[in-house]
């Protein structure tokens, strides 16, 4: 984009993310104006989390000015599990949306299976990231209902596109060759996902969590993905990186500026930031990606929206 041809040219700078959230939230009012859909998408809040609470407030604010009908229901979370089934039988509702963590750990993914692939925006479903990982682009045989991806990691590759990383002169599958990328978080909401899919681009990509270090590589057929034990330290692979990807829920973890090299993306998806502020003197700075994850959420909605006009036809 022309907004940040400054800074890509210096490879120094702060990203401001909301052209990116713009252009594509552009596009989803002008399809939902001429094509006189009424997308509706209900969310449901277990708990008190003023981080949830925001992010609710924020995207009930860019849907409904978007065209798009946003229902916040407050439960219990003892009682979720009935809602997200009368949602899923609902014909009005077109999206589900649900504000983790609930109960955390396995109980959350259970949660997320309650909810019918043909309404989950958030694409957190067993089905959706199977598809993910498998490469699977359609929800059906004659490909008539396309798959949905975690709005996360789908706004950081429109992010990380937009700033002009991908070749697109390379074929499909390659157009992150030779970019060395690492990511702080192998959670299956993000950062599994995210490595898979910049892989599955060409990109050569360190997957880091508090239990070591994991190598993502496409596999030798396009859309496969092969995962590789490697020794490499934390340390090392982020010094190694052209573009650092950084998610951790804790306001206590900071990369050592001294590890990051000049030049490298560094790109922050955690509600706190992992890096001090002053690393965009010598790198790119992406310190948050909420606009464009609401916006990838409202894309997913239309996507699951047009999905059931297909199945009624």
């Amino acid at each position: 984009m022309e907004e940040f041809k400054e800074i890509i040219n210096n490879k120094k700078g702060k990203v401001d993310v909301t052209p990116i959230a713009t252009f594509f939230r552009n596009e989803i009012k002008e399809q939902i104006t001429s094509k006189g859909w009424k997308p509706r998408v209900v969310a449901f809040l277990t708990s008190d989390d003023q981080g949830a609470i925001d992010y609710s407030k924020w995207t009930k604010i860019a849907c409904n000015k978007d065209g798009i009908e946003f229902e916040l229901k407050r439960v219990e979370r003892v009682d979720l599990e009935d809602c997200i089934i009368e949602a899923n039988n609902d014909n009005s509702i077109h999206g589900i949306l649900v504000y983790y963590p609930v109960f955390g750990g396995m109980l959350d993914g259970y949660l997320q299976d309650v909810v019918s692939p043909e309404k989950d925006i958030e694409g957190l479903s067993t089905t959706n990231r199977f598809n993910l990982y498998h490469n699977i682009r359609y929800m059906d045989e004659k490909e008539t209902k396309k798959c949905v991806i975690p709005c996360t990691p789908l706004a950081i590759v429109k992010i990380i596109d937009n700033l002009g990383i991908y070749d697109k002169s390379l074929q499909m599958g390659e157009h992150l060759k030779g970019k060395t990328i690492t990511i702080v978080n192998r959670s299956e909401i993000v950062g599994r996902p995210l490595a898979a899919m910049l892989a599955n681009d060409g990109a050569y990509v360190y997957s880091i969590d508090i239990n070591g270090v994991i190598i993502f590589q496409a596999g030798k057929r396009y859309g496969t993905i092969k995962m590789v034990e490697t020794s490499i330290s934390r340390e090392e692979a982020i010094s190694k990186s052209d573009i650092l990807i950084l998610g951790v829920p804790s306001s206590n973890y900071k990369v050592n500026s001294d590890l990051i090299n000049e030049g490298t993306i560094v790109l922050n998806f955690a509600g706190c930031l992992n890096v001090e502020e002053s690393i965009q003197d010598k790198c790119i700075l992406v310190p948050t990606i909420g606009k464009v994850t609401i916006a990838m959420l409202e894309r997913n909605l239309l996507r699951l929206y047009n999905n059931q006009l297909n199945k009624k036809d």
